[in-house]
């Protein structure tokens, strides 16, 4: 019987993907495409949580099947990715009018990446301070105290990297090792050599111009090959994000999300506050915040069911050249950059909160300034050196709190709702990589402002 009722699911999956194959050829916007595929994955995911229970067998082996779709589609992402930040960075660089331009938008990339994080956290210890959140309020079961075990004994292999040493694992020792993500600073590894190598085609340009000419004819041909792959994979996003959509609610643990939903719900206040500071931040720099959204809804729609930065990076890329008008160099080093490191929702809001909650449990008092300005100071430079040990939100938590001096354990309480509020992190962290992107080109005066007040840039370029 079990068998049937798997085999009815993946008919009404395949209808589903049969109606945007459908709206695909109606040639429908991308757009309305991916926001559909999110619409009917909800209603799918809620269709298997209340006609099975989230932990039977049927839901789990359905989800495997809905994975081919889902994961499978993160899979062809992660694919392009390293070819695509390779190709990109050094084709960008040999196309700068001056060398000293990469430094510049490096610089201003990073700061604001980093100084964001910073207020990330300010918001993040408001909205914890305001929800009055606690950590000795939420029980602890089994699978709490678990978490909480695991998290020390990951602990002692954070503490050992000082954030020099974080900060020397970003260099390529082996940049094939890199390139097949060895590390957890593989991304940044392979940023560092490609600026390397576009560097190293301008000086060859100056002295043997024929060598360097030859060079750029090859990378402009793979850039021609790679972008084309890009966009064959893009056109698949609405089916990708009806399976992971559909996968997520299904799987959903509803009962956790009622016994936390004062923690959801400070988390959430937190992550639109911090948005909605982004979107200030845009229009502060004389563009139209609006236009700026409808811009990258497709893209944050991704990154929300993706739960993946790095997944996220062809998308935002591509988004930030075709529809935002962003020059390529800094599309593609924001990208790159802000899938590691100064993430706004993973190592500004999440661990600012987290300490929020359990200082209480220590005698500490949130509100006090000191507490304040330690908690935002060391975010601020963990912020850079997450990247250097990887693990996105439970690393930076466990950085912070363990600078902090509070017991990561009690981390652990939040395991049954991770997932539901690790999909607005890895959203906000995307937005924050993309409004670095956005401002830098801005500053840099390269922004191009006639596509990014064109509302079908981005269809048209990827043939949507």
């Amino acid at each position: 019987m079990d068998t049937l009722y798997i085999v009815l699911n993946i008919i009404i999956m395949l209808a589903l993907i049969g109606i945007l194959f459908y709206m695909q050829k109606k040639h429908v916007s991308f757009g309305k495409r991916v926001f559909t595929g999110l619409g009917l994955g909800i209603l799918l995911g809620t269709f298997l949580q209340l006609a099975y229970q989230p932990d039977s067998a049927i839901v789990s082996t359905t989800t495997e099947w809905y994975n081919i779709v889902g994961r499978g589609y993160v899979s062809l992402l992660m694919m392009i990715v390293i070819p695509l930040i390779m190709v990109s960075i050094i084709q960008s660089i040999i196309n700068l009018e001056k060398s000293a331009e990469l430094g510049k938008m490096s610089a201003w990339i990073i700061g604001i990446l980093v100084t964001t994080a910073m207020v990330a956290a300010i918001v993040g210890i408001i909205s914890a301070n305001l929800f009055n959140l606690d950590a000795s309020q939420i029980e602890a079961g089994q699978a709490e105290n678990d978490r909480g075990i695991a998290l020390e004994e990951r602990l002692g292999t954070v503490e050992d990297l000082s954030i020099p040493q974080q900060i020397l694992s970003f260099i390529p020792s082996n940049p094939f090792a890199d390139m097949t993500g060895a590390r957890a600073t593989s991304t940044i590894a392979v940023v560092i050599f490609s600026i390397i190598v576009g560097v190293a085609v301008l000086g060859v340009r100056r002295k043997q111009p024929e060598h360097a000419a030859k060079f750029v004819s090859g990378v402009n041909a793979i850039y021609a090959v790679v972008m084309r792959i890009v966009t064959l994979i893009l056109r698949l996003t609405p089916f990708g994000i009806l399976g992971l959509m559909a996968n997520t609610v299904a799987s959903t643990d509803v009962a956790g999300i009622l016994e936390l939903g004062k923690f959801v719900g400070a988390s959430y206040v937190a992550l639109l506050a911090m948005f909605v500071i982004h979107l200030i931040l845009i229009a502060v720099f004389g563009l139209n915040p609006l236009t700026y959204l409808r811009k990258v809804l497709p893209v944050l729609g991704f990154a929300f069911t993706s739960r993946s930065s790095a997944g996220t990076i062809p998308l935002n890329i591509s988004a930030q050249k075709n529809s935002l008008g962003v020059d390529e160099g800094s599309a593609n080093m924001s990208a790159s950059f802000g899938a590691t490191i100064g993430q706004n929702g993973c190592a500004g809001i999440y661990p600012a909160m987290l300490a929020v909650m359990i200082a209480p449990s220590q005698g500490i008092d949130p509100l006090s300034p000191g507490f304040i300005a330690q908690l935002v100071l060391i975010i601020g430079i963990s912020s850079f050196g997450v990247a250097g040990v990887g693990g996105g939100a439970t690393f930076a938590a466990l950085i912070v709190l363990s600078s902090m001096n509070l017991p990561v354990a009690l981390a652990g309480l939040l395991i049954s709702v991770e997932p539901l509020i690790d999909m607005g992190r890895t959203a906000l962290n995307v937005n924050d990589a993309m409004v670095s992107g956005t401002l830098t080109s801005r500053i840099m005066k390269k922004l191009n402002l006639k596509t990014f007040n064109n509302p079908s840039a981005i269809e048209k370029e990827v043939g949507m």
